[in-house]
């Protein structure tokens, strides 16, 4: 579990995030959601520990990061996952490579182990037999796969995606979205993703986070979200026809 206490993050006179108060429970998909611009970036890499904020506390499993010595912080950085916008997998690496590169960096596995653990991960997303082709040589949503096995292959306690169906067409957005979620559930992780996806808001959102002009404005459930009155979120939202549709007829069917 992170909670998140009071956060505010500046850049010179540029006040980013300001007071940002949540949590995000183990074992759901935490979504962020919000404008360009909102702070959804800039929230996610305070997370990370990229970013200090100036005020406010993160805590990981109860423990509140501004109290963690350096030995205590690189062993939270070993519990965290994550999956960059466009994979960002290395191109003179194969496939095997990329997702054994966290292993060599933060364990002590020999190679044989780093190996084995590496097709598992790969077994894990729908991934075999690609060990030795490289990420130019595979399509855009086995890469975002690949990514992915990386993100779990030190079986991390906390998992974190930007937008993570980025440049994917739908099928293959649903696809990641699946096996997103079914990873969380499968290895008890807390999991939080930057998306503008409202397919994904509608799929797996378990808990989703709005932000607007670095405030938090809104927080429920994906089921709350198409009843709540909340004009930033229904704006937000709400853009297309196709989901004022799809909010309608959900409300009817609620009645």
């Amino acid at each position: 579990m992170i909670q998140v206490e009071n956060i505010h993050k500046t850049f010179g006179e540029n006040h980013v995030l300001k007071g940002i108060t949540t949590s995000f429970e183990q074992s759901k998909t935490n979504l962020v959601i919000g404008q360009s611009g909102s702070g959804k970036t800039v929230f996610l890499k305070c997370m990370l520990g990229l970013f200090t904020p100036e005020e406010g506390e993160i805590y990981y499993s109860g423990q509140a990061y501004s109290e963690m010595d350096r030995d205590q912080r690189i062993d939270l950085r070993r519990d965290m996952g994550m999956v960059f916008q466009g994979s960002a997998l290395f191109d003179s690496m194969t496939v095997e490579e990329n997702v054994t590169f966290p292993m060599e960096m933060f364990s002590k596995k020999s190679k044989e182990e780093m190996r084995d653990r590496a097709n598992v991960a790969l077994e894990r997303v729908n991934l075999v037999n690609a060990n030795d082709r490289y990420p130019s040589e595979i399509s855009g949503g086995m890469q975002k796969r690949v990514a992915i096995a990386r993100a779990i292959v030190m079986n991390p306690k906390y998992l974190f995606c930007d937008e993570p169906n980025s440049g994917l067409d739908p099928r293959t957005a649903i696809l990641i979205d699946n096996l997103i979620q079914e990873i969380t559930d499968e290895f008890n992780i807390t999991t939080v993703i930057n998306t503008h996806d409202m397919n994904s808001v509608m799929e797996i959102g378990e808990k989703i986070v709005f932000l607007k002009d670095g405030y938090l404005t809104w927080e429920g459930t994906n089921k709350e979200i198409f009843k709540t009155d909340n004009e930033a979120v229904t704006n937000f939202v709400y853009s297309s026809e196709l989901f004022k549709k799809v909010r309608k007829m959900y409300l009817e069917d609620s009645h």
